[in-house]
């Protein structure tokens, strides 16, 4: 290849382009306007503000910062 050639890529970005939207559409599903609606709406239901794993990451959180005051004012 020389220095003096150009590539034009334009061409094959496009077809690359055309063969992945293709390739999207065969994989939605029939009714993917209800699908994404249903997605999204899980997606936005109300999160509990303490779950499970936050309220441990609390008290964990909490005995080790009271272990090291403790430590500080013996």
């Amino acid at each position: 290849m020389d220095s003096d050639d150009r590539i034009d890529i334009r061409g094959l970005v496009r077809a690359h382009g055309a063969r992945q939207l293709s390739i999207a559409r065969l994989g939605a599903p029939d009714d993917w306007k209800g699908e994404l609606r249903r997605a999204l709406a899980v997606q936005r239901t109300p999160q509990a503000i303490w779950t499970r794993g936050d309220l441990r990451l609390f008290l964990e959180s909490f005995a080790i910062f009271f272990t090291a005051t403790m430590m500080f004012l013996l």
